[in-house]
């Protein structure tokens, strides 16, 4: 059994939407949820409170969001091919 503790909000049609990755898959589960309102100044800013996380599940944060564009930049330049490359690739490709 897993808990897990969560703030959300509530939009102006009344509807609470909760999304959040678990480990379980494919498998039938009960939920147990609790509305409680918030008193006014314990209300953090929405995107201070929602965690965020990837494809994989894993937890999102600027630094890792950070490291993962300087990672596809290096990438880049390590795989980059210069105009002529492309080009004599293609009339290779219209050989065949």
């Amino acid at each position: 059994m897993e808990t897990m503790k969560l703030r959300a909000h509530i939009g102006a049609d009344g509807v609470l939407q909760i999304q959040t990755p678990t480990d379980l898959k494919d498998t039938s589960v009960e939920v147990v949820v609790v509305v409680q309102p918030l008193p006014d100044e314990e209300v953090a800013p929405l995107e201070d409170t929602q965690p965020r996380y990837n494809a994989w599940g894993k937890s999102t944060t600027k630094q890792s969001i950070s490291d993962a564009i300087i990672r596809m930049q290096q990438l880049q330049r390590e795989v980059a091919l210069d105009k002529t490359s492309i080009s004599s690739m293609i009339e290779e490709g219209r050989r065949f």
